[in-house]
């Protein structure tokens, strides 16, 4: 097993993985993002998500509380399950309409499509700081609660971004049909889009290869493929400290404020 920095340079994993720094749990704090190897079967990746995180159900889980994302068919054209369709996915966090969205997502490629399928991941944090310096009114607006609802039944009240103490903020988000924003939101998403497009990266995960996100910093899309894919997915909370959100502004990463 292995872990890779966001750099995707491969570092070997020993024994305890969530302790030093280097580790996964390191680079969940440095980065938001740990790239994992060597997970062929589903057993694998339930023993190593088991180690880094409490495991939460999903709706589309499994007894294990993994979740086989595959193509379904016409059952994904419903709202909300894009994921197991073959088309494109857009960028989002996972679990954007409940209350408290899993902090930690894992997704391990069990089998890859003919062609396609390539994972898009965007850090939430290179995002904010770029809204920041450029249109720092749609960070402002993008951050008053209740202008983003997320859901059925007219939405869960929330905001993109969330402010924590200490100068750090997360980010909550997804655009699909389950998404409806407050006018003044509305008109402040393409500059949103236009920036998580500016600060996306490719990655085409081989059999056993994966990604180990903090879903309160990260964003992840899937471009469209043909042929089958499958990938195991696991949420939950880490099994060891992470403060809440990402630093931003004048706020360095532990939450501190800088001189």
């Amino acid at each position: 097993m292995c872990a890779r920095t966001t750099g995707f340079e491969a570092d070997d994993v020993q024994q305890q993985i969530v302790e030093a720094d280097g580790s996964i749990a390191g680079q969940l704090r440095e980065h938001g993002l740990a790239m994992v190897d060597g997970l062929a079967s589903r057993e694998s990746v339930l023993t190593f998500a088991r180690r880094v995180m409490a495991l939460a159900p999903h709706r589309d889980s499994d007894p294990d509380t993994l979740t086989t994302i595959h193509d379904i068919g016409q059952g994904a054209l419903r709202p909300g399950l894009a994921g197991l369709g073959n088309g494109e996915l857009l960028a989002h966090t996972e679990g954007s309409s409940i209350p408290e969205p899993p902090r930690l997502m894992l997704l391990v490629c069990l089998r890859q499509p003919v062609s396609g399928g390539e994972v898009l991941l965007t850090d939430g944090q290179a995002v904010h700081d770029h809204l920041s310096a450029t249109v720092p009114v749609a960070v402002e607006l993008m951050s008053r609660p209740g202008t983003a609802f997320y859901g059925d039944g007219g939405g869960r009240p929330a905001q993109i971004f969330t402010r924590h103490p200490g100068g750090r903020t997360s980010i909550r988000f997804r655009q699909d049909e389950l998404a409806q924003f407050s006018p003044v939101v509305g008109r402040c998403l393409p500059v949103l889009k236009a920036a998580i497009a500016a600060h996306q990266r490719t990655i085409a995960l081989l059999p056993g290869q994966g990604y180990l996100i903090d879903n309160h910093r990260y964003l992840h899309a899937r471009a469209p493929f043909s042929g089958p894919r499958s990938c195991l997915r696991a949420l939950g909370a880490p099994r060891f400290p992470l403060q809440p959100g990402f630093g931003t502004g004048d706020a360095d990463r532990d939450g501190r404020r800088t001189p």
